[in-house]
């Protein structure tokens, strides 16, 4: 038996990326989003869909807000919250004070499932559907992300972080245990519902030359799997790892060498690279997760859109809590507006709206599964209020262009914005309850 839904307000959703492509938005000022079984039939005109719809369908209505694709984060640490805003000169001496007591706790199961679930929670909260998430060391801390993730039916990635020196004794794994810790999981979760998994390197000081190359051999073995790590997000780690790896061109050819550059891999920050490792991200298929508020935070520096955008290299928003400050992707695109100014660059709203939606599915390789509202896409979707504060609603009522209204929302919004999040058409959060 077929479940129809039909939800009924503005709708936007994106085909391509603004930069290079005049028509890569769809707009529908009065619009109608059709799901079918979890899935998109249809988005378009109210007026043009609303005959299609048998007689007895109950349509939601939601005139006066935005419905789009639930946002898609590209890089943030589920345990890392408790420590979210905390103090420190930089990056190492974070990691070495709050970061990795932290995440002794998640070897604990009961812990780690408190927190994965308050974690999910604030997540859809904040309108996001879809993130790739960084677990600790612990399989525990992974059983616990996937576990709240599938009782509410989320599309996630996550993994365990694989860790074999610099760090703490009680983080440290083997490049053995790493690599067999991980399998485990890939065979316990990846694809299991809308779970999937991502080997997670935590950066390439924190492990061997052994480890490095056994997580290349399971990228190899797993290739629909996904990596996830850190590259060239601070000058202090850029030169730590040149000392490291002194026969690497560079910190991004430390993985490359060992098989880890390739489609569904994800590198966060990617501030001090050159154009040689652009153009090898472009070749290689891997994907960039630009973290503005956790640079920011932590003084890394400023991401470099131009050059990136010279390349060809896939782009998407993320978070980084606890690093960054913020669970809301429209906080982020504030943060990432300025960060571009900063470098010369003007970001569109439109870009930044894609960004944290068709280009993160993009650079997940999940184009037609989350993302947009094209036929049989999951349909995770999110409703947006532009009214949701006084002066939002102020400035949104004066808004002449959809680029404007885009804009107010990206520099004023946050989680309040957020009236409703919908997983596989079932509804996850409702603002006020």
């Amino acid at each position: 038996m077929t479940t129809l839904k039909a939800f009924r307000a503005s709708v936007l959703h994106f085909t391509a990326d603004p930069a290079f492509h005049a028509d890569a938005h769809a707009w529908h000022e009065d619009g109608l989003l059709v799901i079918n079984d979890g899935r998109v039939q249809a988005a378009g005109d109210y007026a043009q869909l609303k005959d299609t719809l048998p007689p007895d369908t109950q349509v939601r209505d939601y005139r006066g807000k935005i419905i789009m694709p639930g946002f898609i984060d590209t890089h943030i640490h589920y345990p890392q919250m408790d420590m979210i805003a905390s103090p420190a000169p930089g990056l190492l001496p974070w990691l070495d004070t709050y970061t990795f007591p932290t995440e002794r706790q998640f070897k604990d199961p009961a812990h780690a499932g408190e927190v994965a679930d308050f974690f999910v929670k604030e997540l859809l909260r904040c309108g996001t559907t879809t993130a790739m998430v960084y677990c600790t060391v612990h399989p525990e801390s992974v059983d616990a992300f996937f576990g709240a993730a599938e009782a509410r039916n989320l599309r996630m990635a996550a993994g365990k972080v694989m860790m074999d020196r610099h760090c703490p004794d009680f983080l440290k794994d083997t490049a053995e245990t790493g690599a067999r810790e991980s399998e485990e999981l890939i065979h316990r979760w990846h694809n299991k519902g809308r779970n999937m998994y991502a080997l997670t390197p935590r950066f390439a000081p924190t492990s061997t030359e052994v480890q490095m190359h056994m997580c290349g051999e399971l990228a190899r073995a797993y290739p629909d799997t996904y990596v996830q790590t850190h590259v060239a997000e601070n000058v202090d780690e850029v030169a730590w790892v040149k000392s490291l790896f002194p026969d690497a061109r560079s910190y991004l050819d430390v993985y490359d060498k060992y098989g880890l550059l390739r489609p569904r891999s994800m590198y966060a920050h990617c501030i001090w690279l050159d154009n040689e490792d652009r153009a090898r991200m472009a070749a290689t298929g891997a994907a960039v997760s630009m973290c503005a508020t956790s640079n920011l935070f932590l003084g890394s520096g400023l991401f470099d859109f131009a050059a990136a955008d010279k390349q060809n290299v896939a782009l998407s928003l993320a978070t980084d809590v606890g690093g960054g400050t913020s669970f809301s992707m429209l906080q982020t695109m504030n943060e990432t507006y300025k960060v571009a100014r900063m470098g010369g660059t003007f970001l569109p709203a439109l870009r930044m709206f894609y960004m944290a939606t068709l280009g993160g599915a993009r650079s997940m390789q999940l184009e037609g599964t989350v993302g947009n509202f094209v036929a049989g896409a999951e349909a995770d979707f999110i409703v947006v209020d532009p009214k949701a504060t006084p002066l939002l609603e102020r400035r949104s009522t004066r808004c002449n262009s959809l680029e404007e209204l885009l804009f107010a929302l990206a520099l004023l919004g946050d989680d309040r914005a957020i009236a409703a999040t919908y997983a596989a058409g079932a509804q996850v959060h409702q603002r006020g309850e």
